[in-house]
């Protein structure tokens, strides 16, 4: 692989990436936050679901030893 130096380099990253970047706009934005603290808050409310489902189990097992 041919060495390049900093200059070259730096042309190069510009003329290939920069201006293909898609910058996502306002309403781009809000609604992948939104999706975002949706599907948060309904894992949340799973993974609550579940933990009281097995600590209420273990409990249950626990109550039959003692």
């Amino acid at each position: 692989m041919a060495k390049v130096s900093v200059g070259e380099f730096v042309r190069q990253v510009r003329s290939e990436g920069i201006e293909k970047v898609h910058w996502p706009n306002m309403a781009d934005t809000r609604r992948t936050a939104i999706m975002v603290l949706i599907m948060t808050s309904l894992l949340a409310i799973f993974f609550l679901g579940t933990d009281s489902t097995f600590s209420a189990i273990v409990k249950y097992l626990l109550s039959l030893l003692g």
